[in-house]
């Protein structure tokens, strides 16, 4: 049996698996100030009446590392960086509490500028009277040589031993150095509470009788252990909108090419399906408006949701984009879209009187019959939603798996259908598709696709390698692990080892059959040229294992 449990902003949803069907589901609000219980109360209620020995995985889509980015309630972090010559920092607003201390790595990995201890230790003498705790050290090109981010964590720890100092070269192996610090930020701001997080729910878990292990779903679609997740907390950013779009493959599982629209208590988001896969932003996530090292799919949040409030401003209607409470068809205070749909449809979604009663109060002020108050909100949000499908559509055409396959194809990329996510979703996405000139895709497990996405996700796995034939050494962006290698490999010989590596990291993680089923997503070579001769060459090469779904599942009916 299989468990997959999904944390939204209004409702948590669970599904329960057995021999690759779904045998129960559930849906219960989300508590927001303790994601905790939300989590377990779903679970207790989807597992009522089964031997907990029989689950063999529990995978969670929880938007806790999300929330605390979001609402600023990180841990206070202070921002420690080397960048060497050429790079003018003055102006970028990184974080709030940022130091640039001398020092240097050249891009082949050599130091060519130490860093100055007593400079270190002015700063740390800076953060420690701030009263700040955390620190992220992050040196450009330390994924090729760290020792400098080593020795300015040694002298930081050495006069205030209180300190937690986290590495770039341990969070993130990946080129481009602002990202790896922006990254390496974020992950020491969260690491504590998603640390005590995962400990409750591993002893939640130990305490049901469930002796599995959990994973998380990550903003890639795929699914990493929840001891490893620890480590790495930025991964699991995001993974609500990641579980819409592998929620939306999972009822599918097909070539076709699909908008993905999960329409939430509070916000939309939106993801494509091209051909049968979820298009990846070749940026990373986007963070607070700063790119990271997190892979990702492209998505959208949309301030839009079924339980946004409704009102008049004195000349229109006007929704969200804030939310008061659940739908008032549900009892909530205030009249949402939810509500407009429900007057339309006769109370098909819950109470038809409290519908009716919230709108009333809108529609009285704004002098319209209550019914054209419903069709008007209704059509608003189609348009709202459709506004925003066309124009991430102008993002995604910026992606450059989007541009490979309108080249491969030589003909623009065209919907063939919305799939609706969510419990709202039979209230809009029929008539959205008939605006997009799509099919309307909406199942009877679309209410809780989050949960069955993240509960069928593949475990996922990636690594970067990165090779220089002139030194004749290599290593990877995970796990500290380098080599040696001859002067004369070729690109193909640098793939056969990232593919070895994969294999052995993905075999320690209890993932090896998976292996195979894996992708480059990167295969750079460069020259290295000294006088008129070429001297070497630097290979830079990623490969994972492909999001997807188990190999047990094979679709709902």
């Amino acid at each position: 049996m299989l468990v997959g449990i999904d944390v939204g902003g209004t409702f948590t949803d669970g599904v329960l698996l057995a021999e690759g069907e779904v045998i129960n589901s559930v849906k219960q609000p989300t508590d927001e100030e303790n994601l905790k219980e939300s989590i377990l109360a779903v679970l207790d209620e989807l597992i009522k009446g089964t031997d907990p020995t029989r689950i063999k995985r529990v995978v969670l889509s929880t938007t806790l590392v999300t929330n605390l980015l979001a609402t600023g309630k990180g841990e206070r972090t202070a921002l420690v960086l080397i960048p060497g010559p050429g790079l003018n920092l003055q102006h970028l607003d990184l974080a709030p509490n940022s130091y640039t201390v001398e020092g240097a790595v050249d891009f082949r990995g050599r130091v060519i500028s130490s860093i100055k201890r007593t400079q270190v230790a002015e700063v740390g003498k800076d953060i420690a009277g701030h009263g700040i705790r955390k620190v992220a050290v992050v040196g450009k090109f330390s994924q090729r040589n760290n020792s400098l981010e080593a020795e300015a964590r040694e002298i930081l720890m050495e006069q205030y031993p209180h300190f937690e100092v986290f590495l770039g070269s341990e969070v993130s192996g990946q080129l481009n150095f602002l990202r790896r610090a922006v990254t390496t930020y974020y992950t020491a701001m969260t690491r504590s509470t998603w640390d005590r997080f995962a400990r409750e729910i591993q002893e939640a878990l130990v305490q049901r009788g469930i002796g599995t292990g959990c994973d998380i779903l990550k903003a890639d679609g795929g699914t990493m252990p929840l001891e490893v997740s620890v480590k790495y907390p930025c991964e699991t950013v995001f993974s609500g909108p990641a579980a819409s779009a592998m929620g939306a493959y999972a009822l599918t599982m097909d070539k076709r090419t699909s908008v993905v629209v999960d329409i939430g208590g509070t916000t939309s988001d939106l993801a494509l399906i091209l051909e049968g896969k979820p298009l990846y932003a070749s940026k990373g996530a986007v963070i607070d408006g700063k790119y990271t090292h997190v892979r990702a799919f492209a998505v959208r949040s949309v301030a839009l949701g079924g339980d946004s409030t409704v009102r008049w401003n004195g000349s229109e209607v006007v929704i969200g984009p804030d939310r008061e409470g659940v739908a008032a068809c549900f009892g909530g205070p205030r009249a949402t879209p939810t509500d407009a749909f429900n007057l339309l449809e006769g109370g098909k979604l819950g109470r038809l009187d409290l519908s009716q009663a919230a709108l009333e109060r809108v529609a009285g002020e704004a002098r319209l019959p209550v019914e054209e108050l419903a069709r008007q909100v209704v059509e608003k949000v189609v348009e709202l939603l459709e506004t925003n499908v066309k124009d991430m559509f102008k993002s995604w055409e910026q992606e450059p798996a989007y541009r490979v396959w309108e080249i491969v194809n030589r003909r623009k990329v065209s919907l063939d259908r919305a799939i609706g996510i969510g419990a709202a979703a039979e209230a809009f996405i029929p008539t959205l598709a008939r605006r997009l000139g799509c099919e309307a895709f909406i199942h009877r497990y679309s209410p809780v696709a989050n949960a069955l996405g993240a509960g069928v996700a593949r475990p996922t796995l990636s690594i970067v390698l990165h090779a220089d034939t002139q030194r004749q050494a290599y290593s990877l962006d995970i796990g500290g692990v380098s080599g040696t290698i001859g002067s004369r490999v070729q690109l193909e010989d640098v793939k056969k080892l990232a593919r070895e590596h994969l294999e052995q990291l993905a075999n320690d993680r209890g993932i090896g059959h998976y292996a195979r089923q894996s992708e480059f997503f990167l295969e750079e070579q460069f020259n290295v040229i000294r006088g008129w001769s070429t001297v070497g060459k630097l290979f830079d090469v990623g490969i994972q294992i492909a999001p997807g779904v188990i190999d047990e599942f094979k679709g709902v009916k």
